[in-house]
């Protein structure tokens, strides 16, 4: 059964994680100004950073982890969830403009951000990675082994960062579109992955078998419902957080609006 006191603590994980804090406080701390000089330390994009490696950790190193892959499809949903929204959109809100576009305003490296950052590329890598890797022999495959567990992982975070960059951009190489472009990208992504919430919610077979077969540690909580729960979660999470961000970049957008009328 589950071992509420079983944390990971994997060398990469742990080791990973406190390497990229470590880094990051030394990029904005001691050479800062061999980097950036003028710029000053902004503790709200340091904290959103360390937010974002919290949650990470959370996500993957709690006894969460042991429930998504040994027990619950739902609880497996809810991890992928907390990577794809709160930890990437932290992460990237945490990164200041000055140490981002050093590594990008590079020969070679110019193109290929602006590529990359494009919306729809954007939105076709975090369509595909996330729908690929909810095919069932892929998905059971992870389940059942450590390092491709951990792939997924890895590669979900980094298909996140994607999703939110014509978003929340920290940088001029590739910077986020416009706020009207915004929405109509959360729209293709919401119509993008309905394929694969509905192949999820409404198929008849239980669509991988360490669930099947996993012993219920919920009373009366099926295999069937626990998919079902899963495939709520995921277009009903979507749909919330699509529908935010589309409000969001409304009403920014109707305060430029605004701030433009004024000044003429």
């Amino acid at each position: 059964m589950i071992d509420w006191r079983h944390w990971h603590n994997e060398p990469y994980l742990v080791g990973g994680l406190i390497f990229l804090g470590w880094l990051y406080a030394i990029l904005t701390g001691p050479l800062r100004g061999r980097i950036a000089p003028g710029q000053p330390f902004l503790r709200g994009r340091a904290c959103a950073f360390y937010a974002a490696l919290i949650i990470f950790y959370l996500a993957v190193g709690s006894p969460l982890d042991q429930i998504g892959e040994r027990f619950l499809f739902s609880a497996h949903m809810v991890q992928h969830q907390l990577l794809t929204y709160p930890a990437a959109i932290l992460f990237l809100l945490g990164l200041p403009r000055w140490l981002v576009d050093p590594v990008l305003d590079r020969p070679g490296v110019r193109g290929l951000a602006r590529f990359a950052g494009h919306p729809l590329i954007c939105g076709l890598i975090y369509t595909l990675v996330i729908s690929i890797w909810h095919v069932p022999a892929l998905y059971d495959w992870a389940l059942r082994d450590k390092f491709v567990h951990v792939l997924e992982h890895v590669m979900f975070f980094g298909a996140a960062l994607f999703y939110w960059w014509p978003h929340l951009s920290p940088s001029k190489i590739a910077p986020p579109v416009s706020y009207a472009a915004q929405m109509l990208y959360q729209l293709g992504i919401v119509i993008g992955m309905t394929p694969l919430f509905a192949y999820i919610t409404f198929s008849h077979d239980i669509l991988y078998p360490t669930y099947e077969f996993a012993p219920r540690i919920i009373d009366n909580f099926s295999p069937a419902q626990d998919q079902l729960l899963a495939g709520t979660m995921m277009k009903l999470g979507g749909l919330l957080v699509a529908t935010t961000a589309i409000a969001v970049s409304f009403f920014r957008w109707y305060q430029t609006t605004e701030l433009q009328t004024r000044r003429r």
